[in-house]
């Protein structure tokens, strides 16, 4: 690996983060550090939608407060780029999670909800760094729900 792809593999960690981030304090607008304008996200293996970034984020915002206290984990992170050579302008990156969840129950308890699978981005070189133009979301296994 050169210093090139070590840098990539870094941005794109960061990237990686910036997401779950994003999702677990509700920052919404972070998400626009993370997706391109035109990316396309798919959340309907658990549950959610599938979307261009502009009808997914305001889904996000209208219905994860639902679960007031969530947190990512995020495993092991696989970067193949697109092509022969290494060090290209697009890589497809694989990241698995553990998501828990607590939800309330409606009378005034709480109960723990888990996800766990991959996110598989499609991840592109832009003026602003590594962005995601694509994300589909695996589920893997789930509990509590």
């Amino acid at each position: 690996m050169d210093v090139q792809q070590l840098s990539d593999r870094l941005e794109i960690a960061d990237v990686l983060t910036r997401y779950t981030r994003a999702i677990d304090t509700g920052d919404w607008d972070r998400l626009d550090t993370v997706f391109t304008p035109d990316a396309q996200i798919d959340y309907t293996q658990s549950g959610g939608i599938e979307g261009g970034y502009g009808t997914v984020k305001p889904w996000l915002a209208e219905h994860l407060p639902i679960f007031p206290r969530r947190m990512h984990t995020l495993g092991q992170v696989e970067v193949r780029y697109d092509g022969a050579a290494a060090g290209g302008d697009v890589a497809d990156v694989a990241a698995y999670f553990h998501n828990p969840m607590m939800m309330p129950t409606g009378d005034g308890a709480e109960v723990l909800i888990e996800f766990g699978g991959i996110y598989h981005h499609r991840m592109v070189r832009t003026a602003d760094g590594w962005r995601s133009e694509r994300l589909v979301e695996e589920l893997v296994w789930k509990r509590g729900l």
